[in-house]
């Protein structure tokens, strides 16, 4: 039994959504966890995830594991015992710990996978609202941005307690993610925001409406079928991350690379201090704007499609 999920990347509106404002996230099906189940003649339930050199029987594993907190925590929901002899393969694309949101995706091919092979069927907000809790056991307090996106693959517009958004694209548009190949310390940079904006609390709250309607009219011309107006918000939304302090030498170097290369805007995308950027460019110029990247140093480049 096979089940798959994709990546996710923040278009606009990280840092700020901290201080409920909202954000913008968009799937990508460029990347995907497959999770494959099968029965076993091994007793136990073996878990075999290569891109994380994982290969060990569940009890082994402690259980604040994330892959097995996930497994136990879907049984337990799905109502399954004894635990059955089976053998569970876990085999990613998206690149660990670089704002693409692989944890989120092995949980919810995880789940899919599972309710799927005990033929337990769950609905989409089912799926989500199983993942979120799991997400919690190893996040503390995950925004539900990565696990919404993922589950229902459709674009999300969040602001903190309030319900998520899904909503759908009026016009497809084409995204270059670069990949910087350092991993990013969100937890760092978000205290460093944090501790600035207790020393001027009044420049930061600032520079947060400013992005939160740079948010907003992104979901406004995505909507309305006009992305090609969203070039100029990247450009002005990676200027205010600048100003918070969490861009990079490296991050500003491959957004640079971007426009001159002919991208309508670029900027960086999550955490920051690391992990990817993206650049809005027209089909045509995709693979000149990867290229650039990579000459620019990314270590890897997704050209993806939002649609």
């Amino acid at each position: 039994m096979k089940a798959s999920a994709p990546g996710k990347i923040i278009l606009f509106g990280e840092h700020a959504v901290v201080y409920s404002r909202p954000a913008l996230a968009v799937p990508v099906n460029q990347v995907k966890v497959e999770v494959d189940i099968s029965d076993s003649a091994q007793p136990g339930i073996w878990i075999h995830a290569p891109i994380i050199g994982l290969q060990a029987e569940l009890t082994t594993l402690p259980s604040n594991h994330p892959i097995a907190s996930v497994i136990l925590w879907a049984m337990q929901h799905l109502g399954i015992f004894p635990r059955p002899n089976i053998s569970i393969t876990i085999e990613s694309t998206i690149p660990v710990a670089s704002g693409l949101g692989s944890g989120a995706a092995v949980s919810v091919a995880l789940v899919r996978a599972l309710s799927s092979f005990f033929s337990h069927p769950l609905k989409n907000q089912q799926i989500n609202d199983l993942v979120y809790e799991t997400e919690k056991l190893y996040h503390g307090t995950p925004s539900g941005i990565d696990n919404t996106v993922i589950t229902y693959n459709m674009p999300v517009f969040y602001l903190k307690d309030k319900p998520i958004e899904t909503f759908k694209v009026g016009k497809p548009f084409t995204i270059v993610i670069g990949d910087t190949g350092i991993p990013a310390p969100t937890k760092e940079s978000v205290g460093d925001v944090r501790r600035l904006w207790l020393r001027d609390p009044n420049r930061f709250e600032s520079i947060f409406n400013e992005v939160a309607q740079i948010s907003t009219m992104a979901r406004h011309f995505i909507e309305s079928g006009r992305p090609e107006l969203l070039g100029e918000l990247m450009d002005q939304n990676h200027e205010f991350l600048q100003e918070l302090t969490v861009s990079s030498p490296e991050l500003d170097a491959l957004v640079l690379a971007a426009r001159q290369a002919g991208a309508q805007g670029a900027k960086l995308s999550g955490g920051g201090r690391g992990g990817n950027m993206i650049a809005l460019v027209d089909s045509a110029s995709a693979e000149s704007v990867a290229q650039a990247l990579l000459s620019a140093g990314a270590k890897r480049t997704i050209i993806t499609e939002i649609k």
